[in-house]
């Protein structure tokens, strides 16, 4: 089918002052029409969206950061897998491009109703491209006004989904490329901050290492630094209504502050 043209911008960018740039790639949850007619019923839902952390990130706002967030859902394409949809995780469950599998194991569309190359194609072109486009120009102009940056990627996903993992989740899985993505000391910064704290269990480089934006844009040898934060949804909302919780997010959201200072006190060094 021809994909039609979004309508209205696929992302919204606030533009901030400090080094860091924060990327919400799974935060949106629109789905045309003419993908939805053609999904399951329970996909309709955009299930497996990263829901409200451009929310519960709102308070980087003062901290000076950049904010991109993108509209649609991952469903419409996956901002966070690359153009050519080579597996992130060879050997393991997962989901692509344009996913055909929801992280449930159940199908996102109707027998025969997938897309194919050639619509794939044209999704990329239309939905990921431009988001892509905006966060290397964002990145290029911090650069250049500071000689450095950080590219933090904001995600969430149930804490217990057997198609993708065994197990629990740990409350906060941070991912840097294991290493490669940001420099030692920064690493060091924020697995002090989340060893000091007793609330939350995490890990590093764990089940999540970070996905394709991580890892494609992390380069400390040109001064660009990624790091991504994977949350289990149970400690900001209601994993099953998709509700957002407002006392466990003020919980939560003082952690993550200090973790972002982090970044910046890092870049300052």
């Amino acid at each position: 089918m021809n994909v039609p043209h979004p309508t209205e911008p696929v992302f919204q960018l606030h533009r901030g002052s400090a080094p860091l740039l924060i990327s919400l790639p799974h935060d949106g949850s629109l789905i045309p029409e003419a993908f939805k007619s053609r999904m399951v019923e329970s996909a309709r839902r955009a299930p497996d969206t990263d829901w409200h952390v451009s929310r519960l990130y709102a308070f980087a706002r003062e901290l000076g950061a950049s904010i991109l967030v993108p509209r649609h859902s991952r469903y419409v394409v996956d901002l966070n897998r690359p153009p050519d949809d080579v597996s992130l995780y060879p050997g393991q469950n997962t989901t692509g491009l344009c996913p055909g599998v929801q992280f449930s194991g159940e199908a996102v569309y109707l027998d025969g109703q997938a897309p194919d190359e050639a619509e794939v194609a044209q999704r990329v072109e239309l939905y990921w491209r431009p988001y892509h486009d905006t966060l290397v120009a964002e990145l290029d102009r911090i650069r250049g006004e500071h000689g450095r940056a950080v590219l933090w990627e904001g995600h969430s996903i149930r804490g217990e989904v057997p198609f993708l993992f065994d197990g629990v989740l740990p409350d906060l899985n941070l991912g840097t490329a294991a290493g490669k993505s940001c420099l030692p000391e920064l690493q060091a910064r924020l697995e002090g901050i989340l060893s000091a704290q007793n609330d939350y269990d995490w890990i590093a480089n764990g089940r999540f290492k970070g996905g394709y934006i991580t890892r494609h844009y992390g380069d400390p040898e040109i001064g660009v630094q990624a790091v991504q934060l994977e949350l289990s949804q149970r400690n900001y909302m209601d994993e099953d209504s998709f509700a957002y919780d407002v006392a466990k997010a003020a919980r939560l959201q003082p952690l993550l502050q200090a973790l972002l200072r982090a970044t910046l006190q890092a870049q300052d060094a």
